[in-house]
């Protein structure tokens, strides 16, 4: 059984180093709320999803057990997560903040965040099939990855406020650093 987000979170041990970055900032003129989205925290959340990727498939029993076809389709999730990520990237120009109300940056964003959700979708299938054959001591680093993967995609929805998230900025940073991000 996959363990719960808050579970992981609870007793993750790993502290992330460093401080967190504003993810966000909203400023209203008039009948106009602008958000801004700080790049760096925006490409951080897409590494995540690619290192998450890398990681569980990187687990031979795991990928495995998920069966060709699963591989197959997590493998095109990441791509996808990869060329949005790939894209976001030369359309900032290294810019640190870009706003989310401008058109071409929104969408830019929102399909990052649906490839994102892609992945986790794909990987949550492997997973539940790889369950049934893998012992929980090989398939744990996997879990806990894609639990980290979770609090990071809640994090993320939660800057955009599409969903009223309670990831603190420990749990969120506590979760890139279980993926890799710094």
């Amino acid at each position: 059984m996959i363990q719960s987000r808050r579970n992981f979170l609870r007793s993750a041990s790993l502290m992330a180093a460093g401080g967190t970055l504003t993810a966000c900032t909203v400023t209203t003129s008039g009948k106009m709320t602008a958000l801004t989205l700080n790049t760096a925290r925006v490409k951080a959340y897409a590494q995540a999803g690619i290192n998450a990727v890398t990681t569980i498939l990187s687990i031979t029993a795991v990928s495995t057990a998920m069966g060709a076809p699963a591989v197959a389709v997590i493998e095109a999730a990441g791509g996808a997560l990869s060329t949005a990520f790939s894209a976001l990237a030369s359309e900032t120009n290294g810019s640190l903040t870009v706003s989310y109300d401008n058109t071409s940056f929104k969408t830019r964003i929102d399909t990052l965040l649906v490839d994102l959700n892609n992945v986790a979708l794909a990987l949550r299938a492997g997973l539940v099939a790889a369950q049934q054959t893998v012992t929980n001591t090989v398939i744990n680093t996997a879990i806990i990855t894609f639990n980290a993967l979770q609090t990071v995609i809640d994090a993320f929805e939660g800057v955009l406020g599409i969903n009223m998230t309670n990831v603190t900025d420990e749990q969120e940073a506590t979760a890139l650093s279980v993926l890799a991000v710094q």
